[in-house]
């Protein structure tokens, strides 16, 4: 299968019966990054991290009780 990166538009090939290959043909939403991409993020977000200055902003969790 071949695959565009949702960045740099560069064409991959992925194999076809892989599951990230199944989750675009049965979901659209879902979106392909290449390696390279992927890495340059991760570093720049784990700069971010380290500098205190990052917020991930996640509902809380709710406890559930049983009545």
């Amino acid at each position: 299968m071949r695959v565009k990166c949702v960045l740099c538009d560069s064409v991959e090939k992925i194999d076809s019966n892989c599951l990230q290959a199944k989750r675009m043909r049965n979901r659209r939403i879902h979106t392909f990054m290449c390696s390279t991409c992927h890495d340059r993020i991760e570093e720049k977000t784990n700069a971010r991290k380290s500098t205190g200055n990052f917020k991930l902003y996640r509902e809380p969790v709710r406890e559930q009780h049983l009545s």
